[in-house]
């Protein structure tokens, strides 16, 4: 019984699932849903919020501090510390309550540059949100054109396979008047084979592109997409220099880096800061409810304490050497991604001009094998020609067809990746 429910169950997911209704669904849409749903976006922007409480907590230091203290001690009237400590060595018996209050005066510097290092790290991890952002809309429109082009070429493969079917049907009436061969025939069944076999990996593409929409904009479990065709853009400029200079300024792992390297040269004068001394400022007041008669009632003071850094076995300057030492290659990072951001630009332009060129040399293609076909049917319906010419024919327009699928998406496709590439993929 059990696994007679468990199979009922199993089936009634599958009938739920097929009978899902299909999504409608623009470009901009599929973004929105990819965005609202990535959890990987959502952990950027909770890194970013988390990164602009790290200014908050070195700037605490500016703020005084105020501690409560409540002592209770119990010793032999007369007691005296032998070891232990550097104070005052008389313990009387006392309950003694009070604040103390600490307030930095300076430090010289160290703190401020601390706190201006945590901003520039904080504005970097919003640029890592920005590059989350963009990958994300890269990837889901890669998914959305990819989808389309797999559309196209199922509806490509449902019309060659009934195309050739009707040529079957012909040729085998043809045949079976015996006005055509029985090798006529076989050409035909063969085309007809080859149609359905293109029409089965269409169709397997189909369902792959689906899954691969569906887990772009996060909804894995849907299925099934109804989407709206883009216009097509228009064409490029004629140099790429303009592009290469905008990806230098809008790229958000450029603007990363930039905010990390200067977040280094803070932190950098921030660790030579350690070289110099800090001043403040302690004041302590509290009452003596209990204790020993010579214990006062109440007490107070107040000090400043100055801290003069004299030697640490050299702690200090290792620390700021391994600061500069990292600013430095901080900038070196810098410059090896701009380099690579501009090779990027100039090869995502070169494989869209590539893209937009095809289009126009697909669509004569396609024209042409059109012609090409029309004249072999006719051919052959006049005796004119063969089987063999009228299966080249076939066999050309449908990848005519396909190819002009496949031109006029990769063409959207490459420019999508020409806009993240340049930086301006919002």
């Amino acid at each position: 019984m059990k696994l007679r429910f468990c199979l009922l169950a199993v089936a009634s997911v599958v009938v739920l699932r097929s009978q899902q209704p299909a999504m409608r669904l623009t470009l901009a849409e599929a973004q929105r849903e990819a965005i609202a749903n990535n959890p990987q976006f959502s952990a950027a922007r909770l890194n970013a919020a988390a990164a602009y409480q790290v200014p908050l907590e070195y700037k605490a230091n500016y703020e005084p501090n105020l501690i409560g203290s409540l002592t209770t001690v119990g010793a032999d009237n007369g007691s005296r510390l032998a070891a232990g400590g550097l104070n005052n060595p008389i313990v009387y018996n006392r309950i003694g309550s009070g604040l103390t209050v600490g307030q930095m005066i300076t430090d010289f510097g160290r703190t401020g540059n601390l706190v201006g290092m945590a901003k520039l790290r904080a504005e970097a991890q919003d640029q890592v949100t920005e590059t989350t952002r963009a990958q994300i809309l890269l990837a889901v429109s890669r998914a959305y054109f990819g989808l389309l082009r797999a559309q196209a070429v199922v509806k490509v493969a449902d019309q060659t396979v009934a195309a050739r079917q009707s040529v079957v049907d012909q040729v085998t009436a043809l045949a079976e008047s015996k006005l055509k061969s029985t090798l006529d025939v076989s050409f035909a069944n063969v085309n007809l084979s080859d149609a359905k076999l293109i029409q089965i990996q269409a169709q397997n593409d189909l369902k792959a592109a689906d899954a691969e929409l569906a887990t772009a904009m996060g909804l894995p479990g849907q299925s099934g997409f109804i989407l709206a065709e883009e216009g097509m853009p228009g064409p490029l400029p004629d140099r790429v220099t303009d592009l290469v200079h905008d990806a230098l300024q809008s790229r958000p792992e450029l603007r990363d880096l930039r905010l990390e390297q200067g977040a280094a040269e803070r932190f950098a004068r921030a660790e030579h800061a350690l070289y110099y001394p800090s001043l403040g400022v302690v004041g302590t007041a509290g009452f003596v409810p209990a204790g020993y008669e010579a214990v006062p009632s109440k007490y107070g003071a107040i000090g400043v304490n100055v801290t003069i850094p004299i030697f640490n076995g050299g702690l200090f300057k290792a620390r700021q050497a391994e600061a500069e030492l990292k600013a430095k290659a901080a900038t070196q990072n810098v410059s090896d991604l701009e380099n690579r951001v501009t090779r990027d630009v100039r090869v995502a332009f070169l494989n869209a001009n590539t893209a937009y060129d095809r289009m126009a040399v697909t669509k004569q293609l396609l024209d042409q094998a059109r012609q090409a076909l029309d004249l072999a049917q006719t051919r052959y319906d006049f005796g004119l020609g063969n089987i063999v010419e009228l299966s080249t024919a076939e066999l050309n327009l449908t990848s005519a067809q396909i190819a002009d699928a496949n031109a006029r998406y990769d063409y959207q496709t490459q420019r999508v990746v020409l806009d993240y590439q340049v930086g301006v993929l919002r």
